[in-house]
């Protein structure tokens, strides 16, 4: 094995909505949809450098990502530190990143299933993501590899959405979203929970219908306090584009395959 390829995909938010607060967390009611026309490719490639690398063209220290975290909570399971004394990790980011597009998660994902398979971890998607949580909310739908599906939680709850796959375009405005300011601000003067009754409605519709139904308020809760904070923001907000995570990316769905 001279190098192993994935595809680590961006997922957009059909709506975004906030149920209660958990200690320091929100939690969340979600909609997680694939991208499948934007993705970063991870790699593993065959290296002499005999210690964890990741080369790839980050806005972060090495120490603070995502994939890494993913490596310092596996590196003690058997075979994994030897193999990546002899493999570097190569990221190539097409994904923006701060942008409500799970990147970072998908990266830490992706690098876990990966690692699971070519160092024969064995682990159960489950079992994958216990470790995934850890790194951030997000990860775990990126783990168990969905299409799409209903998040709750603080992203750790996944369940499987059967529905058409989607075809989304996105387009990422050159605002660094701050999301704990958004989130902030939101708790401040925005503060809203969503009814279990609302809840389980949601959950039963389509993404389509969905996106038919709302407008890019309606649809997430976050989408108001962040352009409270960047308000140029607000010029990208086109008919039937919707706003995704805490932004700042917009998407809108063109048509389903």
């Amino acid at each position: 094995m001279n190098e192993m390829s994935e595809k680590s995909y961006a997922k957009v938010n059909i709506f975004l909505k906030i149920s209660k607060k958990r200690d320091e967390y929100h939690e969340l009611v979600s909609r997680f949809v694939r991208v499948h026309s934007l993705y970063d490719t991870i790699s593993f490639i065959k290296s002499s450098r005999k210690a964890f690398c990741i080369i790839g063209n980050f806005g972060c220290k090495m120490e603070t990502n995502t994939v890494y975290k993913a490596y310092k909570l596996i590196e003690n399971f058997e075979g994994v530190e030897e193999f990546f004394k002899n493999y570097s990790v190569i990221i190539d980011k097409n994904i923006p990143e701060f942008a409500g597009l799970g990147g970072g998660s998908s990266n830490a994902a992706t690098f876990l299933l990966m690692a699971n398979k070519y160092c024969n971890l064995n682990l159960s998607k489950d079992e994958l993501c216990y470790i995934a949580v850890k790194i951030g909310a997000d990860v775990p739908f990126f783990v168990y590899e969905y299409d799409s599906a209903n998040v709750t939680g603080i992203g750790e709850i996944v369940e499987k959405f059967e529905e058409e796959i989607l075809d989304i375009q996105t387009i990422t405005p050159k605002i660094k979203c701050n999301t704990g300011e958004i989130f902030k601000v939101f708790r401040e003067k925005f503060y809203k929970q969503i009814s279990k009754e609302e809840s389980d409605r949601l959950f039963k519709m389509k993404s389509t219908e969905i996106l038919s139904n709302f407008d890019i308020k309606e649809a997430n809760d976050l989408y108001e306090p962040a352009i409270s904070v960047y308000s140029q923001l607000e010029e990208y907000a086109k008919e039937n584009w919707f706003f995704s995570g805490s932004g700042s990316s917009f998407f809108k769905v063109t048509h389903v395959k």
